[in-house]
C-alpha cells in the first residue's frame, strides 16, 4: 500500500481531524445534508498516529460492485444514497479525472484522508499508461547518477526546462519506482533477481525499468487493482467531464468540483469536491496518426483554459520516430477486427508504437535502399532525442519519396529479442506477418506526446486555488521544448505523490473557510436548456458532420502544425481551428451535452492553443521546428504562455452557455494574431496575483513558485503577440449540414 507522506506541519497539535478546527462549517454542514463517517479507520501505517478525514454528505447515486464501480443505471443497498434519488449532486473530497498512473497513483495517497471520486471516460484501464510499452527511469545502478540523470533530462529539453522540477524529479525517481515495485508491480528482472535496466534514445546510461514491452499495462495492473480494493475510492467509469466548477473567494478563483456527463444514463451531475485533480492525460487525438487512445481528446487541458488556468508549452508535440508502418488499407481490416475481438477498449490509437527500447538494444534504422541514414545527421545514430530521429526520418521520407523507413534488430540473438519484445513480436506477425528476429520493421513518425500542458508548480498546483493537474495533462516544466524517453511514467508518480500536502491542507481550507460557496455549488447545478444532456442523440447529418469535420480539423493539423512547420501554415490552421471551437460551441448549446460535440470542441481548442504558442516561437527549439526560424534563439529562451482573460469568477457555465458563470465556453479567447502587448501584460498581474494568494494560503511548506524568477526555470506569462496576420476565412466544411442551419447564419445556433 502506499504511504502518505503527509509533513508534521499539516498535523501540529490543535488540529487533529481535518475540519476539527472549523466544525461548524464542515462540508456536510453547510450543505444540510446528512454526513457519515468514512468506510475505513483512515490510519495508515508508519505515517499518522491519528486519523484525518473529511466529513461528507451523503449524496451518491448509482452503485458499488467489488470493484467500487459506479453506474447510474443500478442501486446497491451498500452505497449511501440521498432523499432523491434525482438529486444531479455528488460529493467527494477529492476528485480525480482520469484512471492512469497520475490519477490512480493520487487517488491511492489522499485515500487515507477522505472519499475519492475517479471520473474517466471509458473502462478505468483504458488511457496512455496501459499502452506506454518502454519503461519508467530512475537511477537504481552505481555507474549511474541522478546528475547525469539531470544533464540528459535538460539536453533532451533543449534547455528549456525547468531546472527545479527536472532536479527533484529525477531525485525523487528511486522512491517512486520502488514503491512500485512493492505494491506489485512484476517488473522484468535479472537472473541474480534485480531489477533489468534498458537504455533508450537521449540516456547516457541504462535506468529504463520495464516490465518486457508492456511496462504501462503491468503498472496500470498494479495501480487499479489496489484501487479498487480501497473503500474509499470510487470509479465512475464512462463519465465524461465537461467543465470546472469555479467560485471567487477573497477576489482569487477556486475550483470546487466539476460537471459531468453519465455517457450510459445521458444524464448531467455536478461532483462538488473540496480538491480536485486533473490526470486526464494528453491530446494525441488533435493528430490523425497517433500512438495515442481515442479517449485521449485534450479535456483537461481544454476545460482547465476554459476556466481560467493557465496552459504552456503546449507547441511542444512529440512525435515519435517509430510507429509501425501499415499501409491504410490494411491498417483498417485490423483495426475492425481489433474491435470486434476488443469492444470495449479504444486501441491505441491508429498507430501502433515500436518501443525507444529497440533502439535501445541495438536496433538501426535504414532506409528502402539499405543505408543506415542517422550517420547523416547525429554523432549519436539511433539513441539521439526523438526530435533529432523524427526529422530525421520525416526528412528521408519527404527527400526519397517513400512512405515509411526499416528498423531492424533481427542481428541480435532471437530469443534476446522475443524476450525483451515479445509485444512487439506478436504484434507484428499478427499484422504484416513479420518475424522481426528475421526481418526489418517499417516504421513512420507517430504523435505521440503533449510535452505542454496547464501549468503547474513543484506541488502539481494550477493558478486556481483547489485545482491541482498531473501526468501529460499538465506542464511541470520538467520536459522544456522534447521529453526525454521514459520520463512521462515518472513524471506522473512524482508529481502525484507531491500533491498529496497541498491538497490536504486546500480541503481543510475550504472545510473552514468555504461553507457558503460550497453550498452554493451544489444548490446553483441547473441542467436545463443547453447544459441538459442530448437524450436523444444527434441526427444522421449531425453526425455526419461531427466525423467529418473533427477528421478534417486532425489532418490540417498534421498538414500545418507536425515534425516541420511555416507560419503561414499555422496561420491558416489556426483560422480553421477558431471556426470548428466556435461551430462546437454553437452546437452544444442547441443540441445539448453529447459526447461527440464536447470532444470535438476540446480537440479544436486545444489545436488552437497548440497553433497559437507556435506562432509565438520564432525560432526552431526541440520540438518546434519551423522553416522560417530554422536556428535557436536567445530570446526566446522561455516557456509559452495561454491564459483567458475573465474579469471575474461565478460559478462556470462552461460549454454551450448556461447557468451564471463567467469563464466556460464563449467568453473572450486569446487570439495570438491579432493581441497587443498591454493585453498580455493585464494578463500577466492577473496570474501573478492569483498565484501569490496561492502560496500563501497553502502555509509555510517550502514550494517553488510556477514561474520561479530563474531564466532557466522561468514561468512568468510574458506573451508575445504575432506579427502575423490569419489567412482567409477556412474552408467550408466547418459548416453543419445546411438543415441545421440558421438563414444567414454558417454555425449553428
Amino acid at each position: 500500500m502506499f504511504q502518505s507522506y503527509i509533513k508534521p506541519s499539516l498535523r501540529t497539535e490543535g488540529r487533529g481531524k481535518l475540519g476539527s478546527r472549523c466544525s461548524s462549517l464542515t462540508f456536510g454542514f453547510s450543505l444540510g445534508y446528512k454526513t457519515i463517517p468514512s468506510q475505513s479507520n483512515l490510519n495508515p501505517q508508519n505515517t499518522l498516529n491519528e486519523s484525518i478525514c473529511l466529513n461528507r454528505i451523503v449524496v451518491a447515486h448509482g452503485s458499488k460492485n467489488n470493484n467500487n464501480t459506479h453506474s447510474s443505471s443500478r442501486t446497491s443497498p451498500n452505497r449511501p444514497t440521498e432523499t432523491s434519488k434525482k438529486s444531479p449532486i455528488r460529493q467527494c473530497d477529492f476528485l480525480v479525472m482520469g484512471s492512469g498512473i497520475a490519477g490512480l497513483t493520487y487517488a491511492l495517497k489522499v485515500a487515507p484522508y477522505g472519499t475519492v471520486a475517479i471520473v474517466t471516460k471509458n473502462i478505468a484501464k483504458e488511457g496512455c499508461t496501459r499502452y506506454a510499452q518502454g519503461g519508467v527511469c530512475a537511477v537504481l545502478d552505481q555507474s549511474d547518477s541522478v546528475e547525469s540523470h539531470i544533464k540528459d533530462t535538460v539536453i533532451a529539453g533543449a534547455h528549456l526546462n525547468d531546472v527545479s522540477a527536472v532536479d527533484v524529479v529525477c531525485r525523487e525517481a528511486r522512491a517512486r519506482v520502488l514503491e512500485l515495485v512493492s505494491l506489485g508491480a512484476d517488473f522484468t528482472r535479472n537472473p541474480d533477481g534485480s531489477l533489468h535496466l534498458t537504455r533508450e534514445g537521449g540516456h547516457s546510461n541504462r535506468r529504463i525499468v520495464h516490465a518486457a514491452d508492456l511496462t504501462g499495462a503491468e503498472i496500470e495492473r498494479a495501480l487499479l487493482a489496489s484501487a479498487q480494493a480501497n473503500p474509499n475510492i470510487h470509479f465512475y467509469e464512462h463519465h465524461a467531464t465537461v467543465d470546472l466548477v469555479i467560485d471567487d473567494y477573497m477576489g482569487v478563483p477556486h475550483c470546487l468540483g466539476a460537471d459531468v456527463l453519465d455517457l450510459e444514463s445521458k444524464e448531467m451531475m455536478r461532483f462538488v469536491s473540496l480538491s480536485t485533480m486533473i490526470a486526464s492525460g494528453g491530446a494525441g487525438q488533435v493528430f490523425p496518426n497517433t500512438t495515442n487512445p481515442h479517449v485521449s481528446t485534450g479535456d483537461g487541458i481544454a476545460m482547465a483554459y476554459r476556466a481560467g488556468a493557465v496552459v504552456s508549452n503546449l507547441e511542444f508535440v512529440q512525435f515519435h520516430p517509430t510507429s509501425l508502418y501499415v499501409d491504410p488499407g490494411r491498417a483498417a481490416a485490423v483495426a475492425a477486427a481489433s474491435r470486434r475481438t476488443s469492444p470495449n477498449l479504444s486501441k491505441g490509437g491508429s498507430s501502433f508504437l515500436i518501443t525507444e527500447a529497440v533502439r535501445g538494444e541495438g536496433g538501426m534504422l535504414f532506409n528502402q535502399s539499405g543505408e543506415r541514414f542517422m550517420e547523416r545527421y547525429d554523432n549519436r545514430l539511433e539513441l539521439a532525442p526523438r526530435d533529432i530521429v523524427a526529422r530525421s526520418i520525416h526528412d528521408q521520407l519527404v527527400s526519397r519519396n517513400e512512405k515509411f523507413v526499416l528498423l531492424d534488430i533481427s542481428h541480435k540473438p532471437r530469443d534476446e529479442v522475443l524476450h525483451h519484445f515479445p509485444n512487439i513480436a506478436r504484434r507484428c506477425q499478427e499484422t504484416l506477418g513479420l518475424d522481426i528476429s528475421k526481418e526489418p520493421i517499417p516504421v513512420v513518425p507517430a504523435q505521440h506526446y503533449t510535452c505542454g500542458g496547464v501549468n503547474t508548480g513543484l506541488l502539481a498546483e494550477t493558478s486556481i486555488q483547489g485545482l491541482f493537474a498531473c501526468g501529460e495533462v499538465a506542464c511541470s516544466g520538467l520536459h522544456g521544448a522534447n521529453r526525454l524517453a521514459s520520463n512521462s511514467l515518472l513524471e506522473g508518480l512524482v508529481f502525484a505523490d507531491r500533491a498529496v500536502n497541498p491538497s490536504v491542507a486546500h480541503a481543510e481550507h475550504v472545510l473552514c473557510n468555504l461553507g457558503r460557496q460550497l453550498h452554493y455549488a451544489a444548490a446553483s447545478a441547473d441542467f436545463r436548456g443547453s447544459r441538459q444532456a442530448a437524450a436523444d442523440g444527434l441526427s444522421p447529418s449531425m453526425m455526419n458532420w461531427v466525423a467529418r469535420t473533427r477528421q478534417q480539423l486532425r489532418e490540417a493539423m498534421w498538414r500545418n502544425c507536425g515534425i516541420v512547420r511555416r507560419s503561414v501554415e499555422l496561420a491558416q490552421v489556426h483560422a480553421l481551428a477558431v471556426e470548428v471551437r466556435e461551430a462546437a460551441t454553437a452546437a452544444l448549446s442547441k443540441h445539448g451535452m453529447m459526447v461527440e460535440l464536447i470532444e470535438l470542441q476540446n480537440l479544436a481548442t486545444v489545436a488552437e492553443l497548440t497553433v497559437a504558442c507556435a506562432l509565438q516561437r520564432k525560432e526552431s527549439r526541440g520540438l518546434h521546428y519551423t522553416l522560417d526560424y530554422p536556428n535557436l534563439n536567445d530570446s526566446m529562451k522561455q516557456p509559452s504562455y495561454m491564459m483567458k482573460p475573465t474579469k471575474h469568477y461565478s460559478m462556470t457555465r462552461g460549454m454551450g452557455g448556461g447557468g451564471m458563470l463567467v469563464g466556460g465556453v464563449g467568453g473572450h479567447h486569446i487570439d495570438p494574431l491579432n493581441s497587443s502587448p498591454s493585453s498580455h501584460r493585464n494578463l500577466q498581474s492577473q496570474f501573478d496575483a492569483k498565484h501569490l494568494y496561492h502560496h500563501h494560503h497553502l502555509g509555510n511548506q517550502q514550494r517553488r513558485s510556477s514561474f520561479s524568477s530563474s531564466s532557466s526555470s522561468t514561468k512568468r506569462p510574458t506573451i508575445s503577440p504575432s506579427i502575423i496576420s490569419p489567412s482567409a476565412a477556412a474552408a467550408s466544411f466547418v459548416t453543419p449540414p445546411a438543415q441545421e442551419v440558421v438563414p444567414n447564419s454558417d454555425i449553428l445556433v
